[in-house]
């Protein structure tokens, strides 16, 4: 087999029981957006956990990104411009305000649950991230 796919497998494998052990544990969808924008305006008692979440998120990227041979967490492909993914990033999350979650939350827990919100959240941020990827290899190219 493949040891890309069983990468595959055994991310999707941890992304979805991590939002559930954070969703039993917390009773709230753990969608990133939500759990980063309510961490500015927390209610009651919801700090701590958000804090934990994130950490854990971006220590958990940072150590793969160590361990990894040929990645580094602040590469930017060659030809590229950081701030272009800045940018990107921001808009990115200006998105996931406007659409009432990210990926994360929608895709994973919403999709998860049956919630027929997330199932047409999930379809629209595909079909963006396909014309995306088409306007941008046609622009490029």
């Amino acid at each position: 087999m493949n040891p890309d796919y069983l990468y595959g497998f055994l991310g999707g494998c941890l992304i979805g029981g991590g939002s559930l052990l954070a969703l039993i544990a917390t009773g709230k969808i753990p969608g990133i957006s939500g759990v980063f924008g309510r961490l500015l305006k927390p209610k009651q008692n919801e700090k701590g956990w958000r804090l934990v979440f994130l950490f854990g998120l971006i220590a958990g990227a940072a150590l793969l990104f160590h361990l990894s041979e040929n990645a580094s967490i602040f590469r930017v492909p060659d030809g590229r411009n950081w701030i272009i993914y800045a940018i990107a990033g921001l808009v990115v999350g200006f998105g996931t305000r406007l659409g009432g979650g990210c990926t994360s939350g929608h895709g994973v827990c919403g999709m998860g649950m049956g919630a027929r919100d997330s199932m047409v959240a999930t379809g629209a941020f595909m079909f963006a991230g396909v014309v995306t990827v088409l306007l941008f290899r046609l622009l490029t190219s």
